[in-house]
């Protein structure tokens, strides 16, 4: 590290802690030339993931597209926002840990289903419907199946 003040690349770290939002590390620092202090900021660089889309388009990620259509799902429904904000981040967190730069929509739309079949049965066959596009009432009844089926174990 550098200091602004001389340009000398030495410097020794006398303080390290997490900064209020604990995304990022503060140091403090002291230039072994000059002897002035200086703050720096350590943090986690972000890699931009973008999305291929079912007609092979791509766009970058957007975990609010992700929350409104929940929210959507979710309408009517006794299910707090900030429990649909937490999968959310639970999801952008599955998808960087992936540790790739593009992802299928169709992997993303899985992982929201899976959470609403947590959270809420008619969340997720709201969302189902429009999802996995039933196309017809016997699809939908077969998917409506599967949900009485597993509620029974």
């Amino acid at each position: 590290m550098k200091c602004p003040f001389c340009n000398y690349s030495e410097t020794k770290v006398l303080d390290s802690r997490p900064t209020e939002d604990n995304l990022s590390i503060r140091r403090r620092r002291e230039c072994l030339r000059c002897q002035k202090r200086f703050t720096t900021y350590e943090k986690v660089e972000d890699i931009p993931v973008y999305v291929i889309k079912k007609d092979g388009s791509r766009e970058p990620f957007n975990k609010r597209k992700i929350l409104n259509g929940m929210l959507k799902s979710c309408e009517k429904r006794p299910i707090a926002i900030s429990d649909l904000e937490k999968i959310v981040d639970d999801i952008e967190m599955q998808i960087n840990n992936t540790m790739q730069q593009e992802v299928r929509s169709d992997y993303i739309g899985e992982l929201v289903m899976q959470h609403l079949k947590k959270l809420d049965d008619v969340a997720y066959v709201r969302f189902a419907s429009v999802y996995k596009q039933f196309k017809d009432i016997n699809s939908f009844a077969d998917e409506l199946q599967k949900i009485l089926e597993e509620n029974k174990k």
